[in-house]
């Protein structure tokens, strides 16, 4: 009966600042009873939440949730998710704030306008719809986030992830993990395979194109926090064995000032503890054992008079020596007679003299790190200097502990060390033996080559041979992905909407 009066409210809206502030508060304070004229209300609210004057903008957008009824819904979160593109921070939280009130009312509805804008809508919309699902959805109570509205983030995910950049991908998997439905063991096994269908562990590795090998390294971070005993990395270790390790050292990366080489060793490191049963064992341990081989130089060639012949004793490089003989260690648990009878006798004899130098070398590495870092507590700990040396001792206390288990008649793999760059996890019995072992001299000395070395010094250790970031390796993108590609991950960008950044 006052419907050419509240046409006069919506009228409002083409007046003055006076008539457009009173038309954004009765507008949805009268809209429920005019239902006939829904749609003239919600566009006339819209122009509103579009004005020049700030304070009416505000005004209208504090009001949307009112015209969230029904099937009205999607369509209020629709314009909502469109309108996080404001660069007014005032504004931007009252958007942040009504979508929030109205996932409450209907959650499904909220993220059915959410996933249009990010499916659909310009790029900056897109951007922050992802950010808001990334950081808001964590907040929300368990009665909004039900197993039905899981199941839809999930199911709609998976529409956005067949075209994203790595840095949305790595978003896409800060949502996915934290859903409550996603954490049991059957979750992670998806939520494993997600990442393994974005890595495309199907197609041929091309060492030489950075896209393609930060697309790798992307993916393996994204998937190793969610290996465990029950889920396993076989897939992911399969792939590293048989096409990125060939190749380590001819790997590029768009990131400057990164260790590629280092990176793929850890990762492969941390994914080896929850490998499963692999089809190519035997064949994957012998590529792993042929690049540990070389990073394990034999001792220098002597001279008669037992001075060096050559100029200068090999480099160690412990951080590299540390992953690959704990992968090794790691996989070498499932087929423990690989060194006694799957190599030869004369390879064996190789190996060990390789390790016995190595190890020796690593005594007057450790001695000298435990000495520099004598009585030293709290602060001094903290310069930059002796952080480097304290992952450093850690590095060769495991490469220690770990060469220790291999000298063994027969090769033992029952150590356990907490790799250098990993937060230390209480050690049990064995592992405590195992640190306190470290102390105590090199290996067995079983298969000496040549005249006795003693005498000279074995191995002055040159600085820096070890990585200076060690310690602080993250998950997190890092640099990510360079801009002008399109969204997709460099050779995916083809099928992209031109998203750049």
């Amino acid at each position: 009966q006052h419907k050419d009066a509240y046409q006069v409210i919506l009228d409002g809206v083409k007046g003055g600042a006076k008539e457009k502030r009173l038309a954004a508060q009765f507008i949805p304070k009268f809209f429920k009873h005019f239902p006939e004229l829904a749609d003239s209300a919600i566009n006339a609210q819209l122009d509103l939440c579009e004005d020049e004057d700030v304070s009416i903008r505000r005004q209208a957008i504090k009001e949307l949730p009112q015209f969230a009824t029904g099937d009205n819904l999607p369509r209020v979160a629709d314009i909502l998710t469109q309108l996080l593109q404001s660069d007014d921070s005032a504004e931007f939280n009252l958007v942040n704030n009504a979508l929030l009130s109205i996932f409450k009312m209907d959650a499904k509805g909220t993220l059915g306008g959410l996933f249009s804008q990010i499916l659909q809508g310009e790029d900056i919309v897109r951007e922050r719809a992802i950010k808001f699902l990334s950081t808001k959805l964590k907040t929300l109570p368990e009665e909004v986030m039900t197993k039905e509205v899981e199941e839809f983030i999930l199911s709609e995910s998976k529409k956005v992830l067949e075209d994203v950049t790595g840095e949305e991908f790595v978003l896409f998997m800060k949502i996915l993990s934290g859903l409550k439905s996603l954490q049991t063991v059957s979750g992670r096994q998806q939520l494993v395979e997600l990442v393994a269908e974005q890595a495309d562990l199907e197609q041929t590795f091309n060492p030489s194109d950075p896209d393609c090998v930060d697309r790798l390294l992307q993916c393996t971070r994204q998937a190793v926090p969610l290996f465990s005993k029950n889920v396993h990395s076989t897939r992911f270790v399969t792939y590293f064995c048989e096409h990125v390790l060939p190749n380590l050292s001819s790997l590029t990366t768009p990131v400057e000032g990164l260790d590629i080489q280092l990176e793929v060793l850890k990762l492969l490191a941390e994914m080896s503890s929850f490998c499963g049963d692999m089809e190519k064992l035997e064949s994957n341990l012998k590529k792993l054992f042929d690049k540990l081989l070389e990073y394990m130089p034999l001792p220098p060639e002597e001279a008669e008079n037992g001075e060096n012949a050559g100029n200068e004793e090999p480099k160690l490089q412990f951080s590299y020596v540390e992953c690959l003989l704990y992968s090794f260690h790691q996989l070498g648990r499932k087929l423990p007679d690989f060194l006694t009878s799957k190599l030869n006798a004369e390879k064996l004899k190789d190996f060990k003299i390789r390790l016995q130098y190595f190890a020796r070398g690593l005594q007057v590495y450790i001695r000298q790190l435990r000495l520099a870092l004598q009585g030293k507590t709290g602060e001094a700990l903290k310069t930059e200097e002796n952080k480097i040396k304290v992952v450093a001792l850690k590095i060769t206390n495991n490469i220690n502990v770990l060469i220790k288990d291999l000298f063994h008649i027969p090769p033992s793999y029952k150590s356990t060390v907490t790799l250098s760059w990993k937060p230390v996890q209480k050690a049990d019995a064995s592992q405590k033996r195992a640190s306190e072992d470290t102390t105590s001299s090199s290996p067995p000395k079983k298969a000496s080559a040549g005249p006795k070395r003693d005498a000279r010094q074995i191995y002055n250790p040159p600085s820096g041979k070890y990585s200076s970031n060690l310690g602080s390796f993250s998950y997190e993108q890092r640099g990510g992905f360079r801009g002008g590609r399109g969204r997709g991950w460099g050779g995916r960008g083809n099928r992209s909407r031109g998203r750049i950044y």
